[in-house]
């Protein structure tokens, strides 16, 4: 297994993402990518990337969102993923078609010593939220880009506005108490709801130009499975299983019901649709 101690402050993420919730992260990456998968189409759509172009992946999970972008610079291009993770990173490398211009690194995108002025692309899919001290992070991205380099990236809106997330951990707390609040400056999925703060971090950081748009999707928690596989699904990863840990079998079972029982009314044949909120946000190296 690799390592990485990467950025002192982001100590607390490194583990997270190396012990067990970054294996199920792992493990749940075929359902994970068909849910997201969408997201990442709008963020393609917006980042342009060309033929020949370089292009870094930051928090790259499984490697999804790589392949397509080496895809999209082939034949001479080159897309770089980059993640903490190590059970993920693992997949990615495993799974990644061959012959792709690609690779994956094990690093902390805050302190990895890219090549200055290398790359013409910073994209991610809700990689770049989990950072203790954003503007030090992404400075050190900027480095990376060229001068004519730009960035587009993907991240959670409010908590309110993804009640595909929101409504299972709701029922969840029927059974547990809830976890204490995350800060406005914490790193966390919603760390970047705030347009304020996004604006604040990246032009902090040198980037010109930022843009922020919103989108909303349907979200199908179920991915086509029926309500058992939306139930289980929400059980295995995010808020509602975040809330449950550490709490005896008895507890996950009636929370189970709950979720099922709130879920419910919203199956329509095997797809159990709730509304997702992101923002695609682009900026251009200064």
């Amino acid at each position: 297994m690799g390592s990485t101690t990467g950025h002192e402050p982001n100590a607390d993420q490194i583990a997270y993402w190396n012990g067990p919730s970054g294996q199920r992260w792992a493990d749940r990456h075929a359902a994970q990518e068909r849910l997201l998968g969408p997201i990442a189409d709008v963020l393609i759509d917006r980042a342009k990337p060309k033929p020949g172009e370089r292009v870094i992946d930051v928090g790259c999970g499984s490697g999804a969102t790589t392949v397509a972008f080496a895809k999209a610079v082939a034949p001479n291009g080159f897309a770089l993923g980059l993640d903490v993770s190590d059970p993920m990173l693992s997949q990615a490398r495993a799974m990644a078609p061959k012959g792709l211009p690609l690779d994956f690194v094990l690093a902390d995108a805050t302190v990895h010593p890219f090549e200055p002025a290398s790359f013409d692309l910073l994209a991610s899919r809700f990689g770049v939220m989990f950072f203790a001290d954003p503007i030090a992070s992404f400075t050190n991205l900027r480095h990376a880009l060229k001068p004519s380099g730009r960035l587009a990236f993907a991240c959670w809106r409010e908590p309110k506005e993804n009640p595909w997330m929101m409504t299972p951990l709701m029922a969840v707390y029927k059974h547990v108490p809830k976890m204490p609040p995350v800060g406005p400056e914490e790193p966390g999925p919603f760390a970047f709801a705030s347009e304020e703060r996004v604006m604040r971090i990246l032009k902090g950081a040198g980037f010109v130009d930022v843009a922020m748009e919103p989108h909303n999707l349907a979200m199908d928690i179920a991915i086509g499975g029926g309500l058992d596989a939306a139930v289980d699904g929400s059980l295995q990863i995010g808020p509602a299983s975040r809330a449950l840990q550490g709490h005896p079998p008895e507890t996950h079972e009636a929370a189970k019901a709950s979720i099922r029982e709130t879920l419910a009314p919203f199956l329509k044949g095997q797809s159990v649709a709730l509304q997702g909120a992101i923002w695609i946000v682009t900026a251009k190296a200064a």
